[in-house]
């Protein structure tokens, strides 16, 4: 899909504040509110755009704990077969696939480490799951939203 500049414009103010109105985001990138609207829409229907979501501070829901969990699957576990399983568990809040000798990679978030220990518990008791290994995290020490603009360099022009 293509995307031309004040695409790009759209969604990098949408990605900066989902709520601003399309006639600040029209203002900011020299549009009508109509045009945005019409703009946003046509993201929308193109899968540019699948959604708007509120950043929600993990501690204020109690969740202060996170890992970094390694999966370890026996034979040819096909990636949808641990993404569907992976997925049960609602403290798991992104799984991938991985290069390297693990086979996938789950990012876990719970109340506290006993917490973590029985998602992991959980989890490795998968048919599928042959051996975990797990890092908790002590520190965030970047933690920043994707914020899209034309100007940058992972962005094309």
């Amino acid at each position: 899909m293509e995307l031309d500049r004040l695409d790009r414009d759209i969604i990098g103010a949408l990605v900066e504040d989902a709520r601003a109105t399309y006639a600040e985001i029209g203002q900011r990138v020299g549009l009508s509110a109509s045009a945005v609207k019409r703009r946003v829409d046509r993201l929308r229907d193109r899968g540019a755009i699948t959604g708007f979501t509120a950043r929600v501070e993990p501690a204020a829901l109690g969740w202060t704990t996170e890992a970094y969990v390694e999966l370890f699957c026996a034979g040819k576990t096909s990636p949808p077969e641990i993404g569907m399983a992976v997925a049960r568990h609602p403290e798991v809040v992104s799984a991938c696939t991985i290069t390297g000798e693990a086979d996938a990679l789950l990012h876990i978030r719970a109340t506290d480490v006993r917490h973590v220990e029985r998602v992991i518990e959980r989890i490795a008791a998968e048919p599928f799951v042959v051996r975990t290994k797990s890092s908790i995290v002590l520190s965030r020490l970047i933690d920043t939203p994707l914020i899209v603009t034309h100007n940058e360099s992972s962005f094309p022009p």
